[in-house]
């Protein structure tokens, strides 16, 4: 294969450069100059995850076939992974494809490109603690999500019909997605227990561990201090200034003593792949592609952009790894690209990251935030309804920017008419 434009990995940055560019360039150019391509058949907005672990989110429902956005926003899509990358001959290899017995489906391939822009996310960051990638469960991917689910589930069944009927959860990491899941946790849990009979109930005990002083260490402080009483309220014990030093199965070491767990979850830190070292390009200390203010990597017409991209940002420091700023360097990047098609002699400009605030839900009709710029001042707290619709609507943007605001509208309707249906927790 070979294309004008390939981006590798359709998470929210990379999909929708690929819709913006499909979108520019039209339905008979669209398809022929851009390729997307993703080691998933579907997308699902990653922040969505912890909503998939706790079993109040439908993945199948909610996430969005590659081939049929494709179709709509006209680029073209195949499914493969990156594991090979020439940058001077600018060629990439995807490996090949295996079914659920092993068997070849795909044979590995090579694609030809003109430019190439990496947007492949990264992972967690385990900080070599001893038994952390055997014992704690990731929250990386769809197929993460739903492993713990499926845990979850069990967990949950078994401890209605054991004889102590209490169930420990620990998360370790008390960021953004931390905090969520264990609000979506507690609140699974309440509604399962209401269906219960009194001798099926039982409790559940959710620890959020922290190495930090704080939870939501990002955020200022009253943001943080509004989520730590509400996470208290719901039940949540808040275990901060704790550094794990091990995990086991069934417990933590920390620095504050030992916290019993019969599932951990590990939200903390993030960190590239460890192989994007080996693709010809410089990287960072956390094995991100080290770009310069257009984006640009080591290599001639290779970019990246989002998660996997170390690029300058504000007061010297490298761009957080938010879903925000993945959907800016998008813009940027569909402008720059296409210009560059236009008139190779113009400049773009340097991207420039714009914080515009952090959201956090804690769940029900509740949520707490920032917000940045000029309403109210640099940092203009909201709580609350106002919070949680601000919340829903950052994931309906990405959405508009790749299915347009009446195909939003209908989705957003069909999610909440169906929760409606079927309940809060699913366990199928």
């Amino acid at each position: 294969m070979e294309h004008d434009i390939v981006i590798i990995g359709g998470g929210a940055g990379g999909l929708e450069l690929a819709a913006r560019l499909g979108r520019r360039f039209g339905p008979r150019e669209g398809r022929r100059r851009v390729l997307l391509i993703d080691h998933s058949i579907f997308h699902l907005w990653k922040p969505s995850l912890h909503e998939v672990a706790a079993g109040s989110l439908d993945s199948h429902q909610e996430g969005l076939s590659y081939p049929i956005l494709a179709r709509r926003n006209h680029f073209s899509f195949a499914f493969g992974d990156l594991t090979g990358l020439d940058p001077t001959n600018k060629t990439l290899t995807l490996g090949e494809i295996r079914d659920q017995d092993d068997a070849v489906l795909v044979r590995p391939r090579t694609v030809k490109f003109r430019t190439l822009v990496l947007a492949i996310g990264s992972g967690s960051n385990l900080f070599g603690t001893p038994g952390a990638a055997e014992h704690a469960h990731l929250l990386e991917d769809v197929a993460d999500a739903e492993a713990f689910n499926k845990r979850l589930t069990a967990a949950f069944l078994a401890t209605a019909y054991s004889d102590g009927q209490t169930m420990n959860i620990a998360i370790v990491g008390a960021g953004a997605t931390g905090v969520e899941l264990s609000t979506e946790l507690i609140e699974g849990h309440d509604e399962l227990s209401a269906g219960l009979t009194e001798g099926q109930k039982f409790d559940l005990a959710v620890t959020l561990v922290e190495a930090a002083p704080r939870i939501l260490g990002g955020l200022p402080e009253r943001v943080s201090a509004k989520a730590a009483h509400a996470l208290e309220e719901k039940g949540v014990r808040l275990l901060t200034d704790a550094k794990v030093k091990a995990v086991h199965a069934g417990r933590l070491d920390t620095s504050r003593g030992e916290v019993p767990a019969d599932l951990i979850v590990w939200a903390a830190g993030v960190k590239a792949a460890e192989t994007n070292r080996d693709l010809g390009l410089t990287t960072g200390r956390l094995n991100q592609f080290v770009v310069d203010d257009h984006l640009r990597t080591s290599a001639p017409d290779i970019y990246a952009m989002g998660d996997c991209a170390e690029a300058p940002g504000p007061e010297g420091r490298p761009v957080p790894a938010r879903a925000q700023a993945a959907a800016q360097q998008a813009a940027y990047l569909a402008k720059a690209l296409a210009m560059a098609r236009s008139d190779p002699s113009r400049d773009p400009g340097p991207y420039l990251y714009h914080d515009k605030g952090s959201l956090v839900s804690l769940g029900g009709d509740r949520g707490v935030g920032s917000l940045m710029g000029n309403l109210g001042g640099p940092n203009f707290l909201i709580e609350g309804l106002i919070a949680k619709w601000a919340y829903m609507a950052l994931h309906l943007d990405h959405h508009r920017a790749i299915l347009g605001v009446r195909r939003t509208a209908i989705l957003a309707l069909s999610r909440l008419l169906h929760r409606r249906v079927s309940g809060r927790l699913k366990l199928h």
